[in-house]
């Protein structure tokens, strides 16, 4: 099952502007930024007490990040859920009638494994599902 809301996952036009404007508003530095090439994103990850917000900027036209931000603007773009294991979770969602927006996990930002379920399957809120890579992982 899903352990724990993750992440909140912020889309915004420019990482360098939003991060200052975070800082300020949580009143805390960003403890990591990264470029995820796959995912054609820059990152910068956020946390206070045990929650964490992830603004996420694109790097090309083709990247999701850039044509949700032409499409919808600035804003929430995904909330990432916590599992123990992410291709359990994947068969679990796929027999009951979820749409994944991938068949296999992708490596994501902060050291996950990541698989997103289709918006129209959810109310219209993108969910990620997100695991901890291990060591086996990481030879992937």
């Amino acid at each position: 099952m899903m352990n724990k809301i993750e992440h909140v996952g912020i889309a915004v036009k420019s990482l360098k502007t939003a991060i200052a404007q975070y800082e300020k508003l949580m009143g805390v530095s960003s403890y990591k930024q990264e470029h995820v090439a796959s995912e054609q994103v820059n990152t910068a990850f956020f946390k206070v007490g045990v929650n964490k917000i992830e603004l996420l900027e694109g790097t090309g036209p083709d990247s999701a990040i850039t044509k949700y931000l032409e499409k919808r603007g600035e804003g929430i773009h995904h909330i990432a859920m916590d599992v123990d294991d992410i291709y359990a979770q994947m068969r679990r969602l796929q027999e009951e009638g979820f749409v994944l927006l991938s068949q296999t996990p992708k490596r994501g930002a902060d050291n996950k494994l990541i698989c997103f379920v289709h918006p129209k399957d959810t109310h219209g809120v993108l969910i990620e599902l997100c695991q901890e890579l291990k060591e086996r992982d990481n030879d992937k």
